[in-house]
């Protein structure tokens, strides 16, 4: 990871990634994907993984990225679609889906919002040698939409509608992402955290219990969720 001061690692990852790819990423590194890159979120999963439809053929042959996203999107007249940008959604709300969703894609990049736990990271990824990218702030939307070069298929829209439905995109510089796991499970959300929460307890040093404890207020940091 970068010091503070100096530049930011930057990474143009080739997908599908490889092993050697992968365990060349550095946490807080700012990577910008080429090749293809499909999403699927929790419709996708539910369709794959508990109602047992296959992954449509080849799919898993031209990329091992995975996007939890859904697409600003508009279907021409000749049935091709244009795709002005991307909203990545919250990776954490697809954990429980992760280790069947891993077995059934091979997937070894997983892209969202906000990240994942260090638990998913260290028990779930790891072993399948995948790691995770996340978005870099709000509204960047379109600024990932301009990384689309165009719309390879659009799997199960009348089924999903077109935020759920299975999207496979050619992309072309597609980013920027922060690489928040590496291929060892460690976490930079999770080791910044640990930075933040150690300060906050300094602050809080001294100071009386919160005036609100009876509606629940804390500051014990181990029973907050970020």
């Amino acid at each position: 990871m970068a010091t503070a001061g100096s530049e930011l690692e930057q990474v143009r990852l080739r997908i599908p990634a490889t092993p050697e790819d992968l365990a060349a990423l550095k946490l807080g590194s700012v990577v910008f994907l080429d090749g293809v890159v499909y999403t699927a979120r929790e419709g996708v999963y539910k369709r794959v993984l508990e109602d047992g439809v296959a992954l449509p053929d080849g799919l898993t042959e031209i990329s091992n990225a995975n996007f939890h996203c859904s697409p600003a999107a508009s279907r021409n007249d000749d049935g091709t679609y244009n795709v002005g940008g991307v909203t990545a959604t919250a990776s954490f709300r697809f954990s429980k889906w992760m280790p069947q969703w891993f077995e059934k894609s091979d997937a070894k990049v997983i892209i969202g919002k906000g990240g994942m736990s260090g638990d998913d990271y260290r028990n779930v990824f790891v072993p399948r040698g995948a790691v995770y990218l996340t978005t870099v702030g709000y509204g960047t939307g379109a600024l990932l939409g301009r990384g689309i070069k165009g719309v390879r298929d659009a799997h199960w829209i009348d089924e999903l509608g077109i935020a759920q439905a299975l999207w496979v995109y050619d992309v072309e510089n597609f980013g920027p992402f922060l690489v928040d796991s590496d291929l060892e499970g460690n976490s930079l959300f999770e080791q910044q955290g640990q930075l933040v929460n150690a300060n906050l307890e300094r602050i809080y040093a001294g100071l009386k219990s919160p005036s609100l404890s009876r509606f629940g207020e804390t500051d014990d940091r181990s029973e907050e969720l970020i």
